[in-house]
């Protein structure tokens, strides 16, 4: 009988000794730096389950112990919340760091910028190229991504705000454009509700066709609300706007990088020499302040501008002042002449 009590005592002995070194041991690994010499990209793949997370960290050889991190993952409660996506590691991160890191949701972000000025064809040919970006628009018409991403217009052309836009890999590039033309959306309401009064548009779209040739006509802030008075005024006058930002969008690609008087007198839908109007959408993305120029243009009483080759434009109020100025500023062409800041 005292033997059967020395060895219950020894095996109670005994599962204390070893439960006490398990302890030790797992609180050791808990706060044990991973095998993880540099910072490392580890992706949680969508539908991932916490023991295929932990597999995927062994198979890797961050860990020295998959049991102890499941044994951490459930008593912590934080297994059930890993959220997929792209973590940064760092290098000495601990588990129970890592574990606050896969349930935080706070994946790596990319990011892709959609450039004010650039057309709808070269926005297609850009975003195909952003990294990590899913393209499931390839190959569609217009007519069928419209029908994708579920905007009633009859043309794509300035539908999304120029903006830089952040989103996880493998995000759709037809959601990064949805959120695009959302914000354009939320600009451009916003905008028209404090437009000055006695502006020449019917309709927000209107005005965004106007912030479209702005923006194609200049990138210096300090003139776009300039150049927007002079387009509006011309409007209000029913002068024809003749600007050749609408000539070249008409052109497509035949525009070889000249406008021949040819050019300014063929009838195009986007023509502004020979239509007294607005032309039919857009001719580019456009960034907010472009936006802000259409809406709130600025007062005075000039009705023509040229760029003077440093990036500027002289403003005109009659016609002989103009011819001046086309003499001066683009017949005789400085050598250093450029047309952009």
């Amino acid at each position: 009988m005292k033997r059967l009590m020395v060895l219950g005592v020894s095996l109670i002995l005994c599962i204390a000794v070893v439960g006490a070194w398990v302890w030790r041991d797992y609180q050791t690994f808990l706060n044990a730096p991973l095998d993880i010499s540099k910072n490392t990209v580890f992706e949680v793949k969508k539908g991932w389950s916490f023991n295929r997370v932990v597999t995927e960290l062994k198979q890797k050889s961050f860990l020295s112990s998959e049991h102890y991190l499941k044994l951490y993952g459930r008593h912590s409660k934080q297994a059930g919340q890993v959220k997929a996506g792209e973590y940064l590691l760092s290098a000495g991160i601990t588990p129970i760091e890592l574990m606050a890191v896969i349930t935080s949701g706070r994946s790596i972000n990319y990011s892709f910028t959609i450039v004010e000025g650039s057309t709808f064809k070269q926005l297609l040919e850009s975003i195909s190229k952003a990294e990590h970006l899913h393209n499931d628009l390839e190959g569609l018409s217009d007519k069928e991504l419209l029908e994708k991403l579920q905007l009633n217009y009859n043309h794509p052309e300035g539908l999304f705000l120029a903006e830089t836009y952040s989103y996880e890999r493998n995000t759709n590039t037809s959601e990064l454009l949805k959120r695009a033309h959302g914000l354009l959306q939320k600009t451009l309401q916003a905008e028209w509700e404090s437009k000055q009064e006695g502006l020449p548009y019917k309709t927000p779209y209107e005005s965004l066709i106007m912030a479209s040739i702005v923006e194609k006509e200049t990138a210096r802030a300090d003139e776009r609300p300039v150049i927007a008075g002079v387009f509006t005024r011309r409007l209000e006058k029913k002068m024809r706007l003749q600007t050749d930002p609408t000539v070249i969008y008409g052109m497509g690609d035949n525009y070889n990088g000249n406008i021949r008087r040819s050019d300014l007198r063929r009838a195009t839908p986007y023509n502004t020499y020979v239509i007294p109007a607005l032309p039919p959408t857009p001719i580019a993305m456009v960034g907010r302040e472009a936006i802000q120029a259409s809406l709130n243009p600025e007062d005075g009483k000039a009705l023509f501008f040229v760029a003077k080759g440093d990036g500027s434009h002289y403003f005109s109020e009659t016609l002989k002042e103009h011819n001046r100025a086309v003499q001066q500023y683009q017949i005789n062409r400085r050598k250093d002449y450029r047309s952009s800041p």
